[in-house]
């Protein structure tokens, strides 16, 4: 399979407590996002995201993405799954934590064999790899 570069740009305008900027999807075309310091750092603002979101954004997804794979090369493809990502992130200290949480419909399948699975994908998801500076905790149940 041939590598693909996908593609994206910010750009930022005065400082950085009081600036803001947006990020752009460029490979998609999908989007362009409002982000600034205060949504990082201080409260969240609706419609302004910020770059512990994105990450979680593409974590969740790439996650979601390998469990499906390895559920359906176990043999029991699922229905459906959704999961949720939850980053930490502290001014002093950093990302610090990342937690999954993933629900999935998988008809004959024990929770026991989902873990599993889902703890598997967790470890061969490709973002997980590239954060594995960082602490990646999963909860796995089944919906």
């Amino acid at each position: 399979m041939a590598e693909i570069v996908s593609k994206a740009h910010t750009t930022w305008r005065g400082d950085l407590a009081e600036g803001s900027g947006t990020v752009g999807l460029d490979s998609s075309q999908a989007a362009t996002l409002d982000l600034s310091w205060a949504s990082r750092a201080a409260q969240h603002t609706s419609g302004v995201t910020n770059p512990e979101e994105l990450i979680g954004a593409a974590h969740s997804a790439c996650f979601s993405m390998a469990l499906a794979n390895a559920l359906t090369e176990n043999g029991t493809p699922p229905e459906d799954i959704t999961t949720g990502a939850d980053v930490t992130f502290s001014p002093d200290k950093g990302i610090t934590d990342i937690h999954l949480v993933v629900v999935g419909r998988v008809p004959e399948l024990s929770h026991g064999d989902f873990e599993r699975i889902a703890q598997k994908a967790k470890k061969d998801c490709p973002v997980s790899k590239a954060l594995k500076g960082v602490n990646i905790h999963l909860n796995a149940s089944l919906g």
